[in-house]
């Protein structure tokens, strides 16, 4: 985080700032605004889920604190007469909503006792709170929202803007697991609410899509994509193993997908964009019809797909 976005970062000194941060006077004050949104609560929850692991967090409505500890002492021998030792804390915030604010404070040592042998303080703790910003946005949905920023902004291959996502992150610690799963949907359930009878997969299944799915495969739950509610059939349970067919007009059966791409690329009027389904038979990627109703039916994707996951039904 030390470079990112550096053109958009402030450090100040004030006795006060923005967006309901009222610090005491004479600390210092990190506020990192990021050009990407993160509204949904299952995605606010998830970056708080994620990093129980590395950090100690908290969740207030849409802000979600992070929190770094640290012991100081004055000298190497505990025993030693004089011997004195420190916890000291550096917390990040994320403030959440249509932009995300990345704030952290640096308070004056006597908030900690008073303890003014340490040495370098705010030095360290400017540095820590740069390492849980790196580490928050390389582990968490963050990262996805970041990459698909870079992609769009600086029309760069996906390989290109995880390279730049990492230069921009280099005090980042990894923490594995720390990515968001999808929401929960009910286990076999049609979207009526009474359970339905969906065979369970062993593994993935070969091509082509089946283009009677609709008539072979129960409607359920479906998925709310930026305001836009894409159609399912056949999904089951809520680990992602098995999605059967999404997409009404667009229609992608998930199960046989492998996610190599190739339909994104081919789609002229960008339809689909990329949704992570971690644990999934064949993938744990997928091409997300988002813009279903933009598309021109030109087959493009559908005749690119390698396992033949796709078929296009023109909308009547």
């Amino acid at each position: 985080m030390s470079v990112l976005l550096k053109d958009r970062v402030w450090s100040m000194e004030a006795p006060t700032a923005k967006r309901g941060v009222y610090p005491l006077h004479g600390f210092k004050l990190g506020l990192y605004r990021l050009p990407i949104t993160l509204e949904d609560p299952d995605e606010i929850k998830s970056v708080h889920d994620g990093l129980k692991k590395a950090f100690e967090m908290d969740q207030y409505a849409d802000r979600v604190f992070a929190t770094y500890r640290w012991k100081e002492q004055n000298m190497d021998d505990p025993d030693a007469k004089g011997y004195e030792e420190v916890e000291l804390s550096i917390t990040v915030e994320i403030v959440t909503g249509e932009v995300v604010d990345i704030i952290y404070q640096i308070f004056p040592i006597e908030k900690f006792g008073d303890p003014q042998w340490v040495k370098d303080y705010r030095k360290k703790a400017d540095h820590f709170a740069k390492m849980i910003i790196d580490t928050i946005l390389r582990n968490t949905i963050l990262a996805d929202k970041m990459i698909d920023f870079l992609i769009k902004d600086q029309k760069i291959t996906e390989l290109n803007a995880i390279q730049k996502l990492e230069e921009m992150t280099p005090l980042a610690k990894i923490v594995l697991d720390a990515k968001p799963k999808p929401k929960p949907v009910e286990e076999d359930t049609g979207v009526g609410g009474a359970a339905v009878d969906i065979p369970i997969l062993d593994g993935p299944k070969a091509g082509p899509i089946d283009v009677d799915y609709k008539s072979k495969m129960p409607a359920t739950m479906s998925h709310n994509a930026d305001g836009y509610t894409i159609k399912t059939w056949g999904r089951r349970g809520s680990d992602n193993k098995q999605l059967g067919v999404w997409g009404e007009f667009v229609s992608v059966d998930y199960d046989i997908c492998v996610a190599d791409g190739a339909c994104i690329e081919a789609c002229p009027v960008g339809v689909y964009e990329w949704f992570d389904t971690p644990g999934n038979v064949a993938s744990d990627k997928k091409p997300l019809m988002s813009k279903e109703p933009d598309c021109i039916f030109c087959l493009a994707c559908e005749g690119v797909c390698p396992p033949s996951a796709i078929k296009i039904f023109e909308q009547k």
